[in-house]
């Protein structure tokens, strides 16, 4: 399945419906099933001991999700998810980037699946992996019988 949205098109569509946080991620790289997301944490992202709270990292995975999902089904505003497993390997800086790389595993009549990486700065390994499942629309599920 080819790309329903460039970069720019996302980017409006989800500052259109989704103003609240549109300028805090910023898309990276954008690819058939592949969406890479930026995001610079925030004093109200940090816990007690300096590291990323695991509410941001989830919101960084989900965002990553529902964009790269949009990026391959077209503007669907009402795609939501309905299960993420999250786990939190390592301690991100606060201070540091965050990186999250979605990749879209199947898209089926009703439902989405992805896995997710988010990574920390200079920090090689993942500081967290995520799976969500995301429900698309009974009117858009037609177009991929």
């Amino acid at each position: 399945m080819d790309l329903k949205m460039t970069v720019e098109e996302l980017n409006s569509y989800v500052a259109e419906i989704f103003p609240q946080v549109s300028d805090f991620y910023t898309i990276e790289k954008l690819d058939k099933n592949f969406l890479r997301v930026k995001y610079m944490p925030t004093e109200r992202d940090v816990r007690p001991g300096g590291s990323v709270s695991g509410p941001t990292l989830f919101a960084l995975a989900d965002i990553s999700t529902f964009m790269a999902l949009l990026a391959m089904i077209g503007p669907v505003h009402l795609a939501v998810t309905t299960s993420c497993s999250i786990d939190f390997l390592r301690k991100p800086r606060a201070e540091e980037i965050l990186a999250a790389e979605c990749r879209v595993l199947k898209i089926g009549r009703v439902l989405a699946v992805s896995d997710v990486l988010v990574f920390s700065g200079h920090i090689r390994e993942p500081v967290a992996r995520a799976s969500l499942t995301y429900s698309i629309p009974p009117g858009k599920a037609r177009e991929f019988e």
